[in-house]
């Protein structure tokens, strides 16, 4: 492993309540679109750099991201396919893990926001101190 990607884990809530979704829906695309996820959240600092993904707060050496993607095959940009995933992120440790993984058909309007913090917060309760959602 290179000593600047990051490790990368889906948190088995992130697995168990909304992979399922994307399995069932897009079957062997999603395998190919979950791979990629993975190397996209390993190289997750030039992603912030470049403005692919949207910092949401930062606490000491931890980060909190919401990261756009396209299930692959879909031909349809990341932005524009509804589908997002939100990170939570350890410098020190330079690891990532995928809290969630969402279409915005799973967690609708109104309020995308308060939805996934209020997810977060359910199921993430340490990582909802550190970020006071």
């Amino acid at each position: 492993m290179d000593l600047q990607n990051y490790s990368v884990e889906f948190e088995a809530h992130c697995e168990r309540y909304y992979i399922k979704s994307f399995e069932k829906k897009y079957k062997g695309a999603w395998l190919k679109t979950k791979d990629d996820l993975v190397e996209v959240c390993r190289r997750i600092d030039l992603m912030l750099e470049y403005r692919r993904a949207d910092l949401i707060a930062s606490v000491d050496q931890y980060k909190l991201v919401k990261l756009d993607f396209a299930v692959e095959g879909t031909q349809i940009s990341p932005k524009r396919s509804g589908n997002r995933c939100i990170l939570f992120i350890d410098e020190e440790l330079r690891s990532v893990k995928i809290l969630l993984v969402y279409s915005k058909n799973d967690i609708s309007d109104p309020n995308e926001t308060a939805k996934w913090k209020s997810d977060v917060k359910s199921n993430f309760s340490d990582i909802a101190t550190i970020f006071s959602l």
